[in-house]
């Protein structure tokens, strides 16, 4: 199993938090979906991803399947991650069901199946908001 890189506040797999909308676009052409979610964020679903922006096209959060999360040389798989991030960030936090790491700028459900989403760095303070 092909475990998928998290470069906390950087990158997700081969996206990066400074990409554009028109740049995704371009890149992964349109998405099977679109949308305005719940917390007036533009969704773009591509199915294999999720990504998030605010109406100025900022990238607010990258969702994807992880079965196995690999950090520099550590690959941790899907079961382990909520164990992993609770001994590795002294600050994690749950809101609504998720699990909410700020170090790794990563939240999940740690019951369900091996979504993560990754977060811009500013987005911490509005999930502890929540």
């Amino acid at each position: 199993m092909i475990a998928l890189r998290l470069e906390p506040f950087t990158a997700f797999g081969d996206l990066l938090f400074s990409l554009s909308v028109e740049d995704l676009i371009a890149r992964l052409g349109p998405p099977n979906r679109c949308t305005r979610n719940d917390v007036a964020l533009n969704e773009y679903d591509y199915g294999h991803s999720v990504l998030r922006f605010q109406d100025n096209g900022r990238l607010e959060e990258i969702t994807k399947r992880a079965p196995v999360l690999q950090l520099k040389t550590v690959a941790i798989p899907f079961a382990a991650l909520a164990g992993f991030v609770r001994a590795q960030d002294a600050n994690t936090f749950e809101r609504a069901g998720f699990l909410v790491s700020p170090a790794l700028g990563i939240a999940f459900v740690p019951e369900e199946p091996d979504w993560v989403t990754a977060l811009a760095r500013h987005c911490i303070a509005t999930w502890r908001a929540l």
